[in-house]
C-alpha cells in the first residue's frame, strides 16, 4: 500500500516549529582547537558513560513522523539511554571528520588521474558521469555520514567507511536525539548537533557555491528540486521529505515523487504530471541505478552532458561510497591518525575485516583473528563485489559488552553526531543512541 505522500511532511512540523525557536547554532563552527591523541594500547576496551532517560512512546514517534522505532524482533530500535561524551570529545569528532573529507577529496582526484575505477569497483557506465560531476561545482555534495571508531576516553578516533551517496539515520539525529533531550527536560543545546540547520544552509550552496550565503536571494530564480525515494518505505520517504522541508526552509521551490512515478528523457527530469525540475535528489544509490537500470544510467549521463539537469548527491560521491576508496587513503596518508591500513588483499597476522566496496547495514562482513580463524560473518546480498581487508579495531563498549559506533554527519564541515549501538558488525539490528555533552 503506498503511503500517502504528505504524511511525512506534515508530521515533522512539531519539530520543526520548535527548531525554528531555538537561537541558531554556532556550534564548534569556528573552534580552532588542536588536535590531541593518545597513543593507547587498541586492546584496551574503553567503557561508554550511559545517562538513562524516559523514552518517547510510540504514539509520540509516530506523531513526529518516526514510524521505524520497532525493529523486526519486537526490540525498540530507539534506546532509552544517551552516551556521554565531553566538549573536547566532540571536538575531536568535528576535526577529525572535516580532516577526512578533506583526505577523501584528494584521493578522489587521485583515483580520477589515474584511471582507477576498477580498483574501486566502479561501473563502468558511471565513470563518465563521476568524471563530469567532478569537474564542476555546481555538482554540490550535499550531505554524508562518517562512520567512526573511538573517540571516547581517550581512544583514537578511527574511519571506518563513509556513507556519502545515501546515508540514513539523518531523521533520528538531526531531529529525534534533540527531541529526547526536551522531553526530559535537559538542555538541548548539550549536543553536537547542528545537522538540520547545516544541511539547509548546504542547499543555499547550490547556489552560491564558495560565496557568502546572503547572496542566495538575490541570485535565487526560481529552480526546482524534485525530491524522490522508493515507494513503501517509511525510514526512506521520512529522511527524504526531511532533506525536501531543509531545501524548503533554504528557500528552494520543491517537490515530492516517489521513485517509480518519477519520469527521465534527454530533455530533463519529471514527476507524475510531467513537471520538470533543475535538481533531482534521489535516496537510491548510484551502483544500484548502474547494475539495475543501465539504460537510467545512460540517460542520466546525458542529461548531465546538456545541462538539463543537476542530481544530488551527485556521481562522484560513488567514489567517496566506495569502501575501496579507504585502501587510497591508506596508501596516500600512511602517517594520518584516522586511518586504519586497507588492502586489497588479505593481511597476514593481522585480525582484520573483510567488507565489499559496495553494501550496506554490515551485509556480507567477516572478522578474522590475526592466525586467519573466524571471528564473526555476515552474509547479504553484495558478496559478488569486489573486497577489502581493513585493520580490525575495538569499538567502545558499556558494561553489558554492547559495542558503539559514531556516526559524524558532514554538510560543507561536520555538523552532528549519534552513536549505533550492537555487536562486533553493525548490523540492521543495531540500535540508534543519542547524545549528551557533560
Amino acid at each position: 500500500m503506498q503511503l500517502e505522500q504528505t504524511r511525512v511532511h506534515i508530521a515533522v512540523q512539531p519539530l520543526l516549529v520548535l527548531l525554528r525557536n531555538l537561537q541558531k547554532r554556532a556550534f564548534l563552527a569556528h573552534q580552532t582547537n588542536a588536535l590531541h591523541h593518545v597513543v593507547v594500547d587498541f586492546s584496551e576496551v574503553k567503557m561508554i558513560t550511559l545517562q538513562k532517560l524516559t523514552p518517547l512512546d510510540d504514539a509520540k514517534l509516530e506523531e513526529l513522523g518516526f514510524t521505524w522505532h520497532t525493529d523486526e524482533d519486537g526490540s525498540k530500535y530507539v534506546s532509552d539511554e544517551l552516551v556521554e561524551i565531553s566538549q573536547a570529545e566532540a571536538e575531536d569528532y568535528y576535526e577529525a571528520a572535516n580532516t577526512i573529507y578533506d583526505m577523501y577529496v584528494e584521493a578522489a582526484e587521485y583515483v580520477i588521474e589515474n584511471d582507477l575505477f576498477f580498483d574501486l569497483g566502479i561501473p563502468f557506465n558511471l565513470i563518465e558521469p563521476i568524471k563530469k560531476s567532478w569537474e564542476n561545482d555546481v555538482h554540490w555534495h550535499i550531505y554524508g555520514r562518517f562512520d567512526l571508531a573511538g573517540g571516547i576516553d581517550d581512544q583514537p578516533i578511527k574511519l571506518i567507511e563513509f556513507n556519502a551517496d545515501t546515508p540514513t539515520g539523518l531523521f533520528e539525529t538531526a531531529l529525534l536525539q534533540w527531541a529526547l533531550l526536551k522531553h526530559n527536560g535537559m538542555d538541548e543545546e548539550k549536543q553536537f548537533n547542528n545537522v538540520y540547520e547545516a544541511i539547509s544552509n548546504n542547499f543555499k550552496r547550490l547556489i552560491t557555491l564558495f560565496d557568502e550565503l546572503d547572496e542566495f536571494d538575490g541570485r535565487y530564480d526560481g529552480w526546482k528540486i524534485l525530491f524522490s525515494s522508493i515507494a513503501n518505505n517509511d525510514e526512506e520517504e521520512s529522511t527524504t521529505k526531511l532533506l525536501q522541508q531543509m531545501a524548503n526552509d533554504a528557500g528552494f521551490v520543491t517537490a515530492f515523487e516517489y521513485l517509480e512515478n518519477t519520469h527521465f528523457d534527454e530533455n530533463g527530469i519529471y514527476d507524475a504530471d510531467e513537471n520538470s525540475y533543475e535538481y533531482w535528489f534521489k535516496l537510491y544509490p548510484w551502483e544500484d541505478i548502474a547494475t539495475d537500470e543501465p539504460e537510467l544510467a545512460t540517460t542520466l549521463s546525458n542529461i548531465m552532458n546538456t545541462q538539463k539537469a543537476i542530481i544530488l548527491n551527485p556521481a562522484y560521491t560513488l567514489l567517496f561510497q566506495s569502501k575501496g576508496m579507504m585502501k587510497i587513503l591508506s596508501d596516500l596518508f600512511p602517517e594520518s591518525p584516522y586511518l586504519l591500513r586497507t588492502t586489497f588483499e588479505p593481511q597476514e597476522g593481522v585480525k582484520q575485516v573483510e567488507k565489499t566496496v559496495f553494501g550496506r547495514e554490515g551485509a556480507n562482513t567477516t572478522i578474522v583473528d590475526a592466525n586467519g580463524s573466524l571471528v564473526e560473518k555476515t552474509d547479504g546480498p553484495y558478496d559478488n563485489y569486489k573486497k577489502i581487508y581493513q585493520e580490525y579495531v575495538e569499538f567502545p563498549r558499556d558494561v553489558h559488552g554492547n559495542k558503539y559506533q559514531a556516526g559524524v554527519f558532514f554538510a560543507y564541515e561536520a555538523c552532528g553526531m549519534s552513536f549505533r549501538k550492537g555487536g562486533e558488525i553493525m548490523d540492521n539490528m543495531s540500535k540508534f543512541v543519542g547524545h549528551v555533552i557533560v
